[in-house]
């Protein structure tokens, strides 16, 4: 009984470990009010996969953040871990382990 106790708390331990090893892709509630926004946990290590991971649970929300060339539109920000991304293309921006990604529609007007 004792035996099976240790290995549980192993794989506990491991589950554990292996869901803090994930960054997370968190999209405002704004895009809220055109399709569901899944916050997804990922662990690709550059922005476009992270991206890709949350496309596959709903894909229609690409349409509303990449363009038809698959780049970041206009209207759409990013941040990794507070940092607004640049790479508007690539999307190549790295994720740790630990990283939050925000994706949210930049407001214009005045």
């Amino acid at each position: 009984m004792e035996r099976r106790v240790e290995v549980a708390a192993v794989v506990a331990g491991d589950i554990a470990r292996h869901h803090a090893r994930m960054a997370r892709v968190v999209f405002t509630q704004h895009l809220r009010r055109f399709t569901e926004t899944p916050e997804v946990e990922t662990t690709a290590d550059l922005l476009r996969g992270a991206l890709e991971d949350a496309f596959k649970v709903n894909p229609r929300l690409r349409g509303y953040v990449l363009d038809d060339q698959a780049h970041l539109r206009r209207n759409v920000v990013v941040f990794v871990d507070g940092r607004r991304c640049d790479d508007r293309v690539g999307l190549a921006d790295p994720l740790r382990a630990q990283s939050t990604v925000h994706v949210l529609q930049a407001l214009s007007g005045g």
